[in-house]
């Protein structure tokens, strides 16, 4: 065959398969907009992805797995699925395409394939939506309006009604709100639309009305005159850290239930994914979603902590920026963050190292830790040094968080890594708060020292373990299939 036959056959391919992936696409949105079933690809989202998004999910699915995870077998396996008169639900269509080829010899087509695997569904638990209050509009508050917005749906899960900020509300701080909402520096614009409503204080997001509302304090604030009722509020000021502080939301008429979006005292702090079913959200009504560390680390630490056993380890977070610290030399109540935080690596601490102890008690006292800002504005990295019980090796530990990635109660935690370019620009924008680097792996000759680079947007990733435990407390989380 001659490189022009060849090239004219790589052509038309490329043709199928976006044609395939353009098929893809219209599935996966009518079975979100008409049916509130979501289909994810290993654990990437794949709602309003382009052609070329999916196509690369598909091959990075392929290396993942060490099989073919073809565009063509997706979109067959959606087609099943969208004969099914199955209730709200969250698919992994990659781990459906994966045990398809494995099992594909004990049934007589996809369709019988994806009634097997999905027949528990049929017995979930029928949800009702539930109001949310995101009081303060931050970076993380802003993250999770564009997340809860674009995820609404047909809105039988969490449904953002209003957002709390102190200060006046006029056409003019709307529009900067609305603004800070549209584009943002580090993600990027807004994929929706978003106005203003200057004569009812709102903002509207995709079409959907969302009351802005001013109070200098929680108890002023009577949610029902908006029509609220039984919200939960996501706190996302950290002025409110302990007990008795965040239980001032629940003087609030109309709200009945508070997460923190940062660490708390005296009330449960959840890494969700590890510690959420330890708390029944019958019996409690304040939580809190720990930090975007200690997100990132718990989950890869119980994996070594159940398959190794830790001794005791070090942890070293390089930490981007954050708002906390000063843009030029200035005063500031702790030493180094007062320092440049364009211009400076800086030396902080951080309470990630305890935090850890409170999802995993086993591993009370047995790790220190210390932080470095760095002058990135997102994504971070935690370095884990560990000492372990158990003898193991490079492709020992691999294979144990590759297996934890793919398979049980923390595959919506873990994203393992397997490319050898990875970079901190990267991970910004994964969903997943740990990020395993397989490549990057150290183990010692002796098979007992471990260190471990675990990288982590530490807001996007933080803010979908946010939403993930939100909606657990909501009693809104839907039939999964991971």
């Amino acid at each position: 065959m001659s490189f022009i036959d060849t090239y004219e056959k790589e052509l038309a391919f490329q043709a199928d398969r976006r044609r395939a992936t353009v098929e893809f696409i219209k599935i996966v949105s009518d079975l979100w907009y008409e049916k509130s079933i979501e289909l994810v690809l290993f654990r990437n989202q794949l709602i309003d992805r382009s052609v070329s998004e999916i196509i690369n999910l598909h091959e990075y699915a392929g290396a993942f797995v060490q099989k073919p995870i073809s565009i063509f077998d997706s979109v067959e396996i959606a087609q099943a699925i969208k004969t099914m008169d199955i209730p709200p639900s969250k698919i992994d269509i990659g781990k459906l395409t994966y045990e398809y080829h494995l099992e594909d010899s004990k049934f007589n087509d996809s369709t019988a394939f994806v009634i097997n695997k999905l027949n528990d569904a049929y017995s979930a638990e029928e949800i009702q939506p539930r109001d949310v209050v995101l009081y303060g509009f931050g970076r993380i508050g802003r993250l999770l309006a564009r997340e809860l917005m674009l995820r609404t749906g047909k809105g039988n899960q969490l449904r953002l009604r209003a957002i709390v900020t102190r200060g006046s509300v006029n056409a003019d701080i709307l529009e900067k709100r609305a603004a800070l909402l549209r584009n943002d520096s580090v993600h990027g614009d807004f994929h929706g639309t978003v106005n203003i409503d200057a004569e009812n204080n709102a903002l509207v997001i995709n079409g959907t009305t969302v009351h802005m509302i001013s109070a200098n304090q929680p108890e002023d604030i009577d949610y029902t005159e908006y029509g609220i009722e039984d919200a939960l509020v996501l706190d996302n000021t950290g002025a409110f850290r302990d007990k008795e502080a965040l239980g001032r939301h629940l003087k609030s008429k109309g709200a009945s239930k508070v997460l923190l979006t940062a660490p708390g005292k005296e009330v449960p702090n959840i890494v969700h994914g590890v510690n959420h079913t330890e708390y029944d959200p019958d019996e409690l009504d304040i939580f809190s979603a720990a930090s975007c560390t200690t997100n990132a680390i718990t989950p890869v630490l119980k994996v070594i902590e159940d398959t190794l056993g830790v001794v005791e380890g070090h942890l070293e977070t390089i930490h981007a920026y954050t708002n906390d610290q000063n843009l030029v030399d200035n005063m500031h109540k702790k030493y180094r963050r007062g320092r440049a935080a364009a211009l400076n690596m800086v030396i902080t601490e951080t309470g990630a190292g305890k935090a850890v102890a409170k999802a995993l008690p086993s591993l009370q006292g047995k790790l220190t830790s210390n932080a470095i800002r760095v002058p990135v504005p997102n994504g971070s990295l935690a370095v884990l040094n560990l000492q372990v019980e158990k003898t193991t090796s490079k492709d020992g530990i691999n294979a144990i968080m590759k297996k934890y990635a793919l398979e049980g109660d923390l595959v919506e935690q873990i994203k393992y890594s397997i490319s050898n370019e990875l970079v901190s620009s990267d991970i910004v924008g994964t969903s997943a708060p740990s990020i395993y680097d397989s490549n990057a792996t150290i183990v010692s000759s002796n098979g007992k020292n471990l260190v471990l680079y675990i990288w982590y947007d530490n807001e996007y990733g933080y803010s979908h373990q946010v939403i993930r435990l939100a909606k657990y407390i909501a009693k809104v989380r839907r039939f999964t299939y991971y």
